[in-house]
């Protein structure tokens, strides 16, 4: 394991705040005490935060496992999703789609994810990317890719280790950018760069069952509209979108 080259880092944002710690339960923890600005980066999450309460597969040295502390702002999630496909692009090469609302993918497969609360007036932003990761654990592995696998290619014995620090760079940069365009910007811009936002067939899971239809479209507030098969549009707040089984 090569540790995070956070000297250089530091350097190259010397107006930021940036915590680094070699293993630590989760970043977002540590991130709700901070100003906004403050970045914090760990090698290894004990209790990374997922959504509906899972947990990040934070393995030590193979991903990013990144807290942003940011001001409030509507469509964030959104936001720092195009911030994560547009810095993995330019750092990589790797093209991603975004799966509404919060998942960056590779194919079927997914490679990094957001995750956003409020934190009395701050929003505290955890982003995790899979970059080095060899394997996966088995409830994962059919599910989840990293960058080094995809730029190896499938059946390879090793992979060359991709280099996180180009990344995180990019991703600070790419948040920056993001973040000062308006709802409207971000929300077209997002459904320019995923193809789960309109014409996907997909079963989300909500409370009350399964429902099943084709992908319509944000609303102005950035929501999903699923058009089901009766022709009925429901708006999906929140709930584990996937592509419908063939």
């Amino acid at each position: 394991m090569t540790p995070l080259d956070i000297g250089g880092l530091r350097r190259e944002f010397p107006d930021r705040r940036i915590d680094y710690y070699p293993s630590i339960d989760s970043t977002m923890r540590v991130a709700a005490a901070l100003e906004p600005g403050a970045v914090v980066l760990a090698e290894e999450q004990r209790a990374g935060l997922g959504r509906h309460g899972h947990t990040w597969h934070s393995e030590a040295g193979s991903g990013i496992y990144c807290s942003l502390v940011l001001a409030p702002a509507p469509v964030l999630t959104l936001a720092l999703g195009l911030a994560a496909q547009d810095a993995i692009a330019k750092s990589t090469g790797i093209a991603c789609d975004l799966r509404w609302p919060n998942d960056v993918m590779i194919a079927d497969r997914k490679v990094a994810g957001i995750l956003v609360q409020l934190s009395g007036a701050k929003a505290i932003a955890g982003i995790g990317i899979n970059v080095n990761h060899e394997s996966f654990p088995p409830e994962l592995a059919s599910e989840a890719t990293s960058l080094s696998r995809e730029k190896c290619g499938a059946g390879a014995s090793a992979c060359q280790p991709v280099p996180r620090e180009p990344i995180i760079a990019a991703l600070l940069r790419a948040a920056d950018e993001y973040l000062a365009y308006d709802t409207s910007a971000i929300l077209r811009l997002f459904t320019q760069g995923s193809s789960y936002a309109a014409g996907r067939r997909v079963e989300v899971h909500q409370p009350r069952g399964v429902i099943r239809g084709v992908t319509a479209g944000l609303n102005p507030d950035g929501f999903l509209v699923v058009r089901q098969d009766d022709g009925t549009d429901t708006l999906i707040i929140a709930g584990g979108v996937r592509a419908a089984r063939s």
